[in-house]
């Protein structure tokens, strides 16, 4: 906490913050029934960040996967009690920084992938993983990964990009598995500050939706606005942390259930009345207008 320049909180209050998920418990479904998806966090931030996400896709049937990117995670602590620390931090956060980012998170998923589906899985109810069915979502530099993640394993069906730069071009050539962009309205809209997404949509050749969510902040996609908004140190009056968690839940879940469940999804067709912050982009249209 004192990395994030939290001063006040009381040692220990995230580490007793309770959640929906319990450890050890048993995974329930059919052998090869069930679909994948890797979660990535920010950078510098734990897999715990994406709790939220990670309970709800996994009461809908998926198997979650979160991974703490050792060495780019504040501190790592092994089964064995080793912790690592933030390496990466030490260097210098140019372009070829996140390039390397980039490419280094792609080998974490490979890597969790091989463990999860490979002949000699570490987890125990790896049977039950549909490798035709594995998709990943991740926030910031975790959203940003996806790209370079789909571009290396074809394994891999789907990406989110949750609010992430990214560095990352997806090539001349094309990306044509699903993807979908949701980010803050005030970076991310179509020709705003951030043109990499820009750049990147006219090399997307499959399905894709461009989203923002209008009055978010670059944590809203994240339980971290929630809990600092309960702790009294964090206020967004323009989208309320609860409120962030709701709906980025929902499209998210909305999202793998058309491309990984097969699920026909009109939210993500049109305009919701039920979530009106959610804007719908079509860029290369007048001011890349966004609907909603």
């Amino acid at each position: 906490m004192e990395n994030a320049k939290l001063t006040g909180v009381p040692p220990g209050v995230f580490s007793r913050t309770r959640t929906n998920a319990f450890t050890d418990a048993k995974p329930a479904g059919g052998r090869r029934s069930l679909p994948l998806v890797v979660l990535s966090p920010g950078f510098t931030e734990p897999r715990s960040t994406l709790t939220a996400l990670a309970e709800e896709l996994a009461s809908r049937g998926y198997v979650v996967a979160g991974i703490e990117h050792t060495y780019e995670s504040l501190a790592t602590t092994f089964p064995g009690g080793r912790t690592t620390t933030c390496v990466a931090c030490d260097e210098r956060k140019g372009e070829e920084f996140w390039l390397k980012v980039g490419r280094t998170r792609a080998a974490d998923v490979s890597f969790v992938l091989d463990e999860l589906t490979g002949p000699h899985p570490k987890w125990r109810g790896a049977s039950l993983i549909d490798p035709s069915r594995i998709a990943m979502a991740g926030q910031s530099a975790g959203g940003a990964a996806a790209i370079p993640v789909m571009l290396k394993d074809a394994r891999v069906r789907a990406g989110i990009d949750l609010d992430g730069t990214t560095f990352s071009p997806v090539p001349d050539s094309g990306l044509a598995r699903p993807f979908l962009f949701l980010g803050t309205q005030a970076l991310h809209s179509p020709g705003g500050k951030d043109t990499t997404w820009d750049r990147d949509w006219r090399h997307l050749t499959g399905w894709k939706r461009w989203l923002v969510l209008a009055g978010a902040e670059h944590v809203s996609f994240t339980d971290t606005a929630l809990l600092l908004e309960q702790l009294g140190i964090y206020r967004n009056p323009g989208l309320p942390g609860a409120r962030a968690v709701e709906i980025t839940r929902r499209y998210v879940r909305a999202f793998f259930d058309l491309h990984l469940l097969k699920r026909p999804q009109a939210l993500l067709e049109k305009p919701s009345a039920r979530y009106p912050e959610i804007k719908l982009c079509t860029p290369g249209e007048p001011q890349g207008a966004c609907s909603g």
